[in-house]
């Protein structure tokens, strides 16, 4: 079920008999030169939309507005205010929230998005909620890992690369241009070397001023659709995994409990 496309009724049926929504979290960003801006969050929103046919969920609409400042000088990118990204992602879930869902799964469809979404995670703490959120990304989970493994030829990759543009493939064909790749491959540049096990603001573009990194000339449709696979089958499995967790709302209910009485604790 995907939100926009419910009815009110429907979706407030959606409520009761599932009580579950999966928020997609894409960035839209240059993607090389053969893969649309918004391949982040088309792909995640086609795996979370497929997983909620087999196993019932409502899908909210892609979240385009992920971090991807590192991206502000190519043409396309659309970085939100730091601040704003965070307070925005925030209602977005209080609003999902508000509408009668307990149970959020926030699904990472975009690399640059890991650390702000687990920070996120971390300030639902920071005052009452009547919902929890659960967080995971586009990574298969370990048990198909060798199975992805074996349907790449390449090992190094990171974005717009095999993986990436086969996965593309087999969610939207027709958003890939592989005329316009003309059979590149980028191997990080090692420019910051030199800072061994150091992070910079540019260590991304230091090795990729292009915005891209692997090799995606050997990309396919059948690549494509056995990767889309594994992807909805994992998420599948972690809609059903979030539908019978009972523990996580329990811990959570306990964990304001404790601060509120901490609080009155103090004042006595």
């Amino acid at each position: 079920m995907q939100w926009e496309q419910l009815t009110a009724p429907k979706l407030q049926n959606a409520v009761h008999e599932v009580g579950l929504c999966v928020l997609p979290v894409g960035a839209l960003e240059k993607h090389f030169e053969h893969l649309p801006l918004g391949t982040d969050g088309l792909n995640a929103h086609k795996i979370c939309c497929l997983a909620a046919e087999a196993e019932a969920a409502v899908v909210f609409p892609p979240h385009w507005f992920g971090q991807i400042h590192e991206a502000r000088c190519y043409p396309g990118t659309i970085a939100i205010d730091p601040i704003l990204t965070v307070r925005l992602l925030m209602n977005v879930c209080d609003e999902i929230a508000r509408n009668g869902f307990a149970k959020i799964i926030v699904y990472n469809g975009h690399g640059g998005n890991t650390h702000l979404l687990h920070y996120l995670r971390q300030i639902m703490l920071a005052q009452r909620k009547s919902y929890a959120v659960y967080l995971t990304d586009w990574h298969v989970d370990e048990k198909r890992q060798e199975q992805q493994k074996a349907i790449l030829d390449t090992e190094y990759g990171g974005h717009a690369c095999e993986w990436e543009t086969s996965l593309t493939m087999g969610t939207h064909p027709e958003l890939v241009k592989m005329e316009a790749l003309a059979g590149q491959a980028a191997a990080p540049l090692g420019r910051l070397k030199h800072l061994t096990g150091v992070k910079t603001p540019v260590s991304f573009y230091a090795d990729h001023p292009d915005h891209y990194a692997g090799d995606a000339t050997s990309a396919s449709p059948a690549k494509g659709r056995a990767l889309l696979k594994l992807h909805v089958d994992s998420v599948v499995e972690y809609i059903r995994a979030v539908k019978s967790d009972e523990v996580t709302p329990a811990l959570m209910r306990e964990f304001y409990d404790r601060c509120d009485e901490l609080g009155r604790s103090g004042s006595s």
